[in-house]
């Protein structure tokens, strides 16, 4: 007799951090991504050098997009799958023995110049590798073919991650490479898809709830589809020719397609409840990025691409993954669906910290005092979640009475 996900997750008498995906990756993926900044502060004041091949920068860069955006992809996945798919939940030694990999990659990453070439990196890719072969084989038996794209994602995001490994046993400096874009690439497609199925549904069960007259249009109708389509053939245009001009062009167009997605979705109603206006700001952010990217290329003396990338990676990458992490581990651990003092302020620290970003970008003269801002805020964020929401990730679910 096939096992109820809760009767599997009642089986695991080991630690309740391995019971389910989102435990382990999205405590750890918080903790790292405060833990990373602080890093990387102590490394450009010089008080820091790790023993890594990645000049600061590329280590900065590629311990956000693969170490703790890979950790958060693994948690919402490994937690989503069971729900798409019928099939039980992957916990115990499986999901310790990803979390291990995962860990194994940051270690490595940060000693990768003591290895010999080849080592650190292929240490690194396991954890992508096996993370992929689970999501496919859960869809696969499950044969839950719609979200095969989602393996076609990570695979793009995986294959980023070597192309970024590369550039840097190549001497160059990864950041500004094609792996980096091509990562980025494949996180806007993941917030496209996903963001785009979840933020309209958990909008209109809300406000179905309050009897509002106006709700979000439908998921995935041919509207969104075509705007999914025309964004991957603009991101493989940055990919491919980041400088050119109808590149920029491409970025311009589709952050207005996404804009009007976004308007689509009632996001106006929401401002009473922080758990949902959060995914439609972080949402915001993906059309903020493309036209700021555009315009970085159309205009290449108005703003820089290093500025308008960051809305991609801290506002869209950072505000999404935490307003999922909080609203699925406030669900998953049978706490109500409403966003405390504790959460808004981590909701405001990581917004505050993508302003000051911005700030540094647009007063040149003056932006150290925005980076100090940007970084100490962003660690405030992430250290907060870990804080206020580590207890109830590391504690089994309350029984219902």
């Amino acid at each position: 007799m096939k096992q109820s996900t809760a009767a599997q997750m009642r089986q695991w008498t080991g630690p309740a951090i391995f019971s389910f995906g989102f435990r382990p990756f999205f405590l750890f993926g918080a903790v790292w991504a405060a833990v990373a900044m602080m890093v990387w502060i102590s490394m450009l004041s010089g008080r820091v050098t790790l023993p890594t091949r990645f000049d600061p920068v590329s280590w900065h860069g590629h311990e956000f997009l693969f170490g703790y955006l890979g950790a958060i992809i693994a948690g919402f996945l490994l937690s989503a799958v069971p729900n798409w798919t019928g099939r039980l939940p992957v916990v115990g030694g499986q999901l310790a023995g990803l979390f291990i990999l995962w860990l194994a990659g940051r270690l490595a990453v940060a000693t990768s110049a003591v290895w010999p070439i080849g080592v650190a990196e292929a240490i690194d890719l396991l954890f992508p590798i096996a993370l992929g072969l689970v999501i496919l084989r859960e869809i696969v038996v499950g044969k839950n073919w719609r979200n095969l794209v989602v393996c076609v994602l990570l695979s793009v995001f995986a294959l980023a991650n070597l192309l970024f490994h590369i550039d840097a046993i190549r001497g160059n400096i990864a950041a500004q490479g094609v792996g980096l874009r091509i990562g980025v690439s494949a996180v806007v497609m993941m917030i496209s898809v996903i963001g785009g199925r979840v933020v309209p549904s958990f909008t209109r069960n809300w406000l179905v709830q309050r009897k509002a007259e106006r709700l979000p249009a439908p998921p995935m109708q041919g509207f969104d589809k075509a705007v999914l389509v025309f964004t991957a053939v603009a991101l493989a245009g940055w990919c491919a020719a980041p400088a050119h001009l109808v590149t920029g062009g491409a970025l311009l167009l589709a952050g207005v397609l996404h804009l009007a997605r976004l308007v689509r979705w009632q996001g106006r109603q929401t401002l009473t409840e922080p758990l949902l206006w959060v995914l439609h700001l972080g949402y915001a952010f993906v059309p903020l990025g493309a036209v700021f990217l555009g315009l970085s290329i159309v205009m290449r003396d108005v703003f820089t691409i290093s500025a308008a990338q960051h809305f991609w990676m801290a506002g869209a990458f950072g505000l999404m993954t935490l307003a999922m992490m909080t609203r699925a581990t406030l669900g998953h651990t049978g706490q109500k669906l409403h966003a405390g003092p504790a959460t808004l302020a981590i909701y405001l620290s990581l917004i505050g910290a993508v302003l000051a970003r911005f700030g540094a970008a647009l007063w040149v003269g003056s932006a150290m005092p925005f980076y100090t801002m940007s970084g100490v805020l962003w660690i405030a964020a992430f250290a907060g979640f870990a804080i206020a929401y580590g207890p109830c990730l590391m504690k089994p679910k309350p029984a219902r009475g």
